[in-house]
């Protein structure tokens, strides 16, 4: 079988290396250095719908995997289904759960999954947003509604970085038409987890729950990233609260999408804050997290190309699937800089012998003109460590990421670190 991979990041790479056991002829559209190593990097736009299903019709695609979320609302998956091509990603209707977090906020509302309270302003209601923020008080968190890569939250400690946000998202359009509506939230507090359930429609699995590190410093301090490091399983969701996450958040959403008709056949998000009165949502998206992916997939005791098989073809039900009872911990390698202006062009050395020691997923990476690997972005690698709990797979991955070498090389060495802290408690 020919399957094909949408994206060009870790996830993806992490994607590839789960469905490569399978034997299937892979294509990435349109990869990196890493993934070029087990398949075919193919020169198409991840978010160019017409040519990825042109390239499927023609390549004979029995199954497509969709990393990002950009493909994803802008119809892939419906365009897919028009054409009659197997594959895992929920309609552009469903993707709008990450699409548009006014339309996510609405629909937690009226279906009564937990959340913050909110309140939602566009760009012709600038004064009232900041009568909102003067009205609430801070702390408070201010949020683009639409796609900003992982870059759109922004908690605001005191009202003057309040204005500054508001100034950024509605005034200076920092993030263009993602911030054409903003929405303002109360500022929970607590531990987040993220918590990722593959449903076919109807039937759904979850998947050994994580815990991301979004802020490019250590002890949780500086800007938001797309994720500075990621481990599984999170000891904060023990199973107790991993069933209320599933009643209270996970099942009240598909049953939700499903009853607007919106269709849903892919990964199922769900980025929850544990509160003192139980599990909020943070936000929901419509794909794998990165780099969740690069610490859940190693984990999955089922044949990764078989579980998307069956998403795609509505057979979850019939298909035992199970986490390995192991631990993963993944370290993310950044470029200086990062999520600011970064140099490109850094040759990587030490990744031969780092990739014997663990687990090594490709991000932000390409060739030269003399076909050495160098950086092409933020993230750049994400060393993936894997061991019978969690301190074992951290140390894995921090001893091969300190073998690997480029130019600005930035890490947290915090990963991992409440994981270890509940454990021991």
């Amino acid at each position: 079988m020919r399957i094909l991979v949408v994206g060009s990041g870790g996830r993806e790479h992490a994607l590839g290396w789960g469905l490569d056991c399978s034997g299937a002829a892979l294509y990435f559209t349109p990869g990196n250095a890493g993934t070029a190593a087990i398949g075919k990097n193919v020169p198409i736009a991840a978010d160019n719908v017409t040519a990825l299903t042109a390239f499927a019709r023609q390549e004979s695609i029995g199954l497509t995997v969709v990393g990002p979320e950009v493909p994803l609302v802008k119809g892939v998956a419906n365009a897919f289904a028009e054409a009659r091509l197997p594959i895992v990603g929920p309609s552009a209707e469903a993707a709008e759960i990450e699409g548009s977090k006014a339309f996510a906020k609405a629909f937690m509302a009226r279906r009564g999954i937990p959340t913050a309270t909110f309140a939602v302003f566009s760009r012709s209601e600038y004064d009232n947003a900041w009568a909102h923020i003067e009205e609430q008080g801070v702390p408070i968190v201010i949020k683009a509604s639409g796609l900003a890569a992982g870059k759109g939250a922004i908690v605001c400690a005191t009202l003057d970085e309040a204005r500054t946000a508001l100034d950024r998202i509605l005034r200076s359009q920092d993030f263009g038409e993602a911030g054409a509506e903003v929405v303002i939230e109360e500022c929970m507090t607590g531990e987040e987890a993220s918590v990722l359930a593959f449903t076919d429609g109807e039937d759904y699995v979850c998947l050994s729950p994580a815990q991301d590190h979004k802020r490019i410093g250590e002890g949780d301090i500086g800007p938001n990233t797309g994720g500075m490091g990621a481990y599984a399983p999170a000891p904060l969701v023990d199973a107790p609260l991993l069933q209320r996450v599933r009643t209270d958040i996970i099942e009240p959403a598909l049953e939700g999408l499903a009853s607007e008709g919106r269709i849903y056949r892919g990964c199922l998000y769900a980025g929850i804050m544990v509160t003192e009165s139980g599990p909020k949502v943070v936000e929901f998206n419509c794909r794998l997290g990165d780099p969740e992916a690069q610490v859940v997939i190693p984990l999955l005791d089922v044949d990764t190309a078989e579980l998307m098989l069956a998403v795609a073809e509505r057979r979850l039900g019939n298909l035992r699937v199970e986490m390995s009872g192991s631990a993963a911990a993944c370290v993310v390698l950044a470029s200086h800089g990062y999520p600011g202006a970064y140099q490109k062009g850094c040759v990587i050395t030490g990744l031969e012998s780092a990739g014997d020691a663990a687990l090594v997923f490709h991000a932000g990476t390409g060739l030269d003109d003399a076909e050495r690997l160098i950086t092409s972005g933020g993230r750049v690698l994400g060393v993936t460590g894997l061991g019978l709990s969690l301190q074992p797979a951290l140390d894995q991955a921090y001893a091969a990421a300190d073998l690997i070498h480029f130019d600005g090389v930035t890490m947290r060495r915090d990963i991992g670190q409440k994981g270890l802290v509940r454990l021991a408690s």
